[in-house]
């Protein structure tokens, strides 16, 4: 016996919610990855800046390392998310260098003087979630499924 269908739900089924949509899981990863940078943001970073207080070394307080260190503290929660969602080596890899990235391609800049230290933090905080966006962009099946 054939279904009928309307739209994309089978008659007789019970509604999907849009959180369990293709779109909706793929702004809940989206979401998740944030809110887990965001903890490591608030938990992570302060060691750091612990363990560095005091440290007479210039490169302890350049934005290059600061920036460096501040996207590998948001980094860790944030890989420990994806391996707990079942995500593979290779999209976790993709993930965690396009946070870095937000930061990497502006310390030309900053080298060369044209950018400082508040500019590379301001601008690397806007440009690593769509750097991450992208990332997801490209491999929207992966981030589409609940995992």
């Amino acid at each position: 016996m054939m279904e009928e269908t309307h739209g994309t739900m089978t008659l007789g089924e019970a509604p999907r919610s849009w959180w369990r949509r293709p779109a909706g899981v793929f702004v809940r990863h989206y979401l998740e990855m944030i809110a887990a940078m965001l903890l490591g943001m608030a938990l992570l970073y302060p060691l750091w800046t612990m363990a560095t207080e005091g440290v007479d070394a210039d490169w302890v307080r350049r934005a290059d390392a600061e920036s460096t260190v501040m996207a590998t503290a948001m980094a860790v929660p944030m890989i420990a998310w994806m391996v707990f969602r079942g995500h593979g080596p290779r999209p976790i890899v993709e993930m965690t260098l396009a946070m870095y990235a937000g930061f990497w391609v502006l310390f030309p800049f900053l080298w060369w003087g044209s950018l400082d230290e508040m500019g590379v933090m301001m601008i690397g905080h806007v440009l690593m979630p769509v750097f991450m966006l992208v990332a997801m962009l490209l491999r929207r099946d992966e981030y589409a499924h609940a995992h």
